[in-house]
């Protein structure tokens, strides 16, 4: 009975094992690490977006244009061969 017995507690302690070190552990790895790039990521979109804000509150030169000339173009019909 005895040997019975301490067979099952070995069968049981190699069960556990195997859970905590073939399932739990990997799945706490990998939930950490796929939590660590989301937040990477998080930060850089952020760091986007401010970017951009920054860019749009800031006046830009760019939009003021100078009033296009008449004489700068020539209508489409006046051009002849």
């Amino acid at each position: 009975m005895n040997i019975l017995r301490l067979a099952g507690e070995i069968l049981l302690i190699y069960i556990l094992y195997k859970l905590i070190f073939d399932f739990i552990i990997p799945i706490y790895q990998t939930t950490k690490k796929v939590k660590k790039q989301f937040g990477e990521m998080h930060n850089k979109m952020q760091d986007q977006m401010n970017t951009f804000n920054q860019q749009q509150t800031s006046p830009s030169k760019t939009t003021t244009q100078q009033p296009v000339k008449k004489e700068d173009y020539i209508d489409y019909e006046e051009i002849k061969e």
